[in-house]
Parts: C-alpha cells; sequence; structure tokens
C-alpha cells in the first residue's frame, strides 16, 4: 500500500508540473478528496476514484509528503522529489531559469 500511496502522490506532482512547467509563478493542485493519482512503473499517469472501505488498506504503511517537498521531472523524464528550500528569500523559484 505504500508503493500506492507514493505513486498517488507522485502522479498528482507529475500533472501540476507537466501543465504548468513553464509557469512563472506556482498554482495550487486540483487534488480531489476521494480520487487516487498514480505514477506507473512505466512513467505514465492514471487516476482512480476511491471508496472508503478499503482506507485503512490504503493508509497502512503510507507516509504524509513533508512541507517543504518539491517534485519535479528530470531531463531524462523521471519524477523526482526533494525535501528542503526550493525558494529564495523574496519567494522567487530558486532552480528557475530568471
Amino acid at each position: 500500500m505504500t508503493n500506492l500511496l507514493t505513486r498517488t502522490l507522485l502522479a498528482a506532482a507529475f500533472a501540476a508540473l507537466t501543465t504548468s512547467a513553464f509557469a512563472q509563478e506556482a498554482t495550487p493542485w486540483d487534488l480531489k478528496t476521494d480520487m487516487g493519482y498514480a505514477y506507473d512503473k512505466d512513467g505514465k499517469t492514471s487516476s482512480y476514484k476511491m471508496g472508503t472501505n478499503n482506507a485503512g488498506k490504503l493508509l497502512k504503511g503510507a507516509k504524509k509528503v513533508p512541507p517543504g517537498t518539491l517534485f519535479f521531472i528530470g531531463h531524462n523524464g523521471q519524477l523526482y522529489m526533494r525535501s528542503g528550500p526550493y525558494l529564495e528569500g523574496d519567494g522567487k523559484f530558486m532552480f528557475g531559469s530568471n
């Protein structure tokens, strides 16, 4: 189940990053309750309607994503996550091209 939750979070990050890759300002992700978002072993994303009957199984072994986590797609197409600072003191993205 940990893998499913990890994939869910990574898929959401992937979708958000690919749709706003050239945006100058961050926009909130449109994650919805009772939906699962997956990033599969082939790098494809999917979304699933979830119910509550298996919530215990889903949460068993799952980990919360800590605040301050950045998700991004590398030049090789692989999805990555990085904990740590990613904004300058003035709020600008520190890894941007500007």
